[in-house]
């Protein structure tokens, strides 16, 4: 399926919008992590623990959103917007965007 920020996919026109989809993702990040994150945020560095807990949580965000989008029959969704946030030691990630079909979707005509 396709997942596109852009309003459109080139190439393929839009037949008919199914609807809003989101998938959302909440990860709580523990304290061997938050100790290293402390360490590197002095001595500067990139944080490993907390760039694999973020890429888990947006991954399991777009499969949440891409699973509701398949529900409604569409071919891909398009405006696809993220939204992160990190509070009280939880990350939270959440995705939303339009289900479409196209007109020569995978399925044929629908």
């Amino acid at each position: 399926m396709i997942i596109t920020t852009t309003p459109s996919v080139e190439g393929r026109e839009i037949r008919g919008y199914r609807g809003l989809v989101f998938g959302e993702a909440v990860a709580g990040v523990n304290l061997v992590r938050d100790f290293g994150a402390s360490i590197r945020n002095v001595v500067g560095g990139r944080s490993s623990g907390y760039e694999e807990e973020l890429r888990r949580a947006r991954e399991d965000a777009l499969c949440d959103m891409q699973a509701d989008a398949e529900d409604m029959g569409a071919d891909a969704v398009v405006g696809v917007s993220f939204d992160y946030e990190f509070q009280n030691g939880m990350l939270m990630v959440s995705v939303s965007g339009t289900a479409v079909v196209f007109y020569d979707g995978p399925s044929g005509p629908r």
